[in-house]
């Protein structure tokens, strides 16, 4: 994998985080044009030899300079509050997903089944297959139903730990002693990973997540096994 494919954003597995890199994209764009424009203008001045020994001040120019960063601004506030507000809205769950953040691994709990609940520990290298992800493969991966609307309540039992999986545009902190909620759609089905993101003690980059995404019929043919 080249160094320019490992600065690009994983590829989106819900709509939400489509949408976060539509919002990447059209901030990118605003931010080079800046950055042209602003090159063009010291590069002009450094060549250019017009002096004015005079000069005191251009009502003008500070009208522009303090206008046009304002609209701007309007142009990125606009769609970053309506990103914002999406991520938060929570409407009607289909199915809730418990996570509790301990040190150093994840225990999940499916609140709408009966009895279903397992921990989720990194798997040690010498337990590896050949097609597993170092530091990432876990031993019990957490199932989920694709296409269904999932919300997920994050909470932890001694330091404050994050459940971050990037493909689905999900970061939310796992306090102790505090239910944080969050919500995401899967729209396809796949393997998903994400890690801690809170720097939350020594062995913080050992405890990763793992989300395996399955066609409903397969999600209650496993959810009936693990009853």
């Amino acid at each position: 994998m080249t160094t320019w494919s490992n600065m690009n954003l994983q590829d989106s597995a819900s709509p939400i985080m489509e949408q976060l890199i539509y919002f990447h994209d059209h901030t990118m764009m605003i931010i080079t044009m800046i950055i042209m424009v602003v090159s063009y203008m010291m590069i002009m001045l450094i060549k250019n030899k017009l002096i004015n020994r005079y000069l005191l001040e251009g009502q003008m120019i500070e009208v522009t300079w303090t206008i046009t960063p304002a609209i701007i601004l309007i142009f990125i506030a606009i769609p970053s509050l309506r990103l914002l507000y999406l991520m938060d809205e929570i409407n009607n769950p289909i199915m809730t997903l418990k996570t509790i953040g301990h040190q150093w691994y994840w225990s999940y709990e499916y609140s709408d089944f009966l009895k279903v609940e397992f921990d989720s520990y990194m798997m040690p290298i010498s337990e590896m297959k050949m097609d597993s992800f170092r530091l990432l493969d876990v031993d019990n991966r957490a199932t989920l139903p694709m296409n269904v609307f999932i919300r997920i309540i994050i909470t932890a039992t001694d330091v404050l730990h994050s459940w971050t999986v990037p493909s689905l545009g999900v970061k939310a902190d796992a306090t102790p002693g505090r239910l944080n909620q969050s919500s995401f759609l899967i729209n396809r089905p796949g393997v998903f990973y994400g890690q801690c993101s809170e720097i939350c003690g020594t062995n913080h980059s050992f405890m990763p997540i793992v989300i395996e995404s399955v066609p409903t019929n397969n999600f209650i043919h496993w959810i009936s096994k693990m009853n």
